[in-house]
């Protein structure tokens, strides 16, 4: 059994200058990232390096079409190593991008086990959520079926993950919200997954009480108290990156994949959409074994009884984020159905993760009390 695979060195820079200048930044380099990231904190270096910025290809989260448009882009460069500085959609732009000399997004998807790396790959990650500077996985919306699809390969594993508090400077407290939650909730999952192992769990349930410190002093002090305090979330969101890069995400994700694909909801949204609703129905079907320490070290944390954990955790997150019912996202009851097909169908290597075994029925119900 995998105790823990690290195979990305981490770093880490005060600024980004120091950044440039340790890495030796220069032509044989393509940065992607966004425009309004690399202007202010790049822009003066005057580095000699070529620039993909994702806007221009398409906004919001990454889709088939738009990554297309970008492996293009790219192979018309003799570049030779990927410096990836955004979220999520950037980074899981950039681990393609470092598989493909120009082949399609569908031909990488047909034949993972042939994937190899092309070029060198370096992040930088400007949120506090995705952990993914860590991982081998891509996660790309797959329009022609309606879902967000992973794609997993060792050769799409960073070289090097850097991480520079000065990129966090300007992240709107929105979009803190939904990368800190969504890195809570890689925690949360990999730490109950079956192939959790004691080295994934200590990263994992220290991110867990690095993130709800940081929210309860939030909610205490007010959204400004998260400035001082914003490299503690960064790498909290890193450890997590590692405990999930081992032991993997679940149902959580699973479930979330086809709300945000259908009704473009924010990845770490609409895992706080199913997070808890998840968790409750695994307590259903067991409540012993690791979620019932999962259950202890949360009422610690939050200063109630082990029954009340989740309606707390709710709570709580409901400071940092409001939560919505799935039909205030516009979800038919119809839909729910379809949802649950997809996840059964699309999503079997993420449900292999579950603290239980969860079948169609169970899916099912899940959708419908979150409804």
């Amino acid at each position: 059994m995998k105790e823990v695979i690290l195979k990305t060195q981490i770093s880490s820079y005060e600024t980004c200058e120091e950044f440039a200048r340790d890495f030796k930044l220069g032509s044989n380099d393509l940065v992607l990232t966004n425009e309004y990231i690399y202007t202010p904190y790049f822009g003066e270096l005057h580095l000699n390096v070529h620039t993909i910025f994702q806007e221009n290809y398409g906004t919001g989260e990454p889709t088939d079409v738009m990554v297309d448009a970008i492996l293009e882009a790219a192979a018309r460069t003799d570049c030779t190593r990927i410096i990836a500085i955004g979220g999520g959609t950037v980074i899981d732009i950039a681990k393609i991008v470092a598989v493909s000399a120009g082949d399609s997004l569908d031909s990488l998807y047909e034949a993972p086990d042939q994937i190899k790396k092309k070029r060198d790959l370096v992040i930088l990650p400007t949120t506090c959520g995705t952990g993914s500077e860590v991982t081998n996985i891509s996660i790309i919306n797959r329009t022609r079926l309606g879902t967000k699809v992973g794609l997993v390969s060792p050769h799409m594993y960073a070289d090097d993950a850097v991480l520079v508090p000065e990129l966090l400077k300007g992240l709107p407290f929105g979009v803190f919200a939904t990368s800190s939650i969504d890195a809570l909730v890689h925690a949360v999952e990999s730490s109950l997954s079956p192939k959790a192992t004691p080295y994934t769990r200590l990263f994992g349930y220290k991110a867990i009480e690095m993130i709800i410190r940081g929210y309860q002093k939030i909610k205490a002090e007010g959204k400004e108290a998260r400035i001082p305090i914003m490299k503690d979330f960064l790498i909290a969101s890193n450890y997590a990156g590692i405990a999930f890069g081992t032991a993997g995400c679940a149902a959580v994700h699973a479930t979330s994949y086809p709300l945000g694909g259908t009704y473009h909801v924010p990845h770490g949204e609409s895992n706080y959409a199913m997070f808890t609703g998840v968790l409750k129905n695994y307590m259903e079907i067991r409540q012993d074994g690791e979620i019932a320490l999962l259950n202890r070290r949360l009422a610690t944390l939050l200063g109630c009884g082990t029954g009340e954990v989740y309606d707390q955790l709710d709570e709580l997150l409901g400071t940092i984020l409001p939560k919505k019912a799935l039909h205030e996202y516009g979800v038919k009851p119809e839909e729910l159905e379809v949802f649950t097909k997809s996840v059964m169908e699309q999503q079997k290597r993420l449900m292999a993760n579950n603290f239980v075994p969860l079948d169609e029925k169970r899916v099912l119900k899940i959708y419908q009390e979150l409804y």
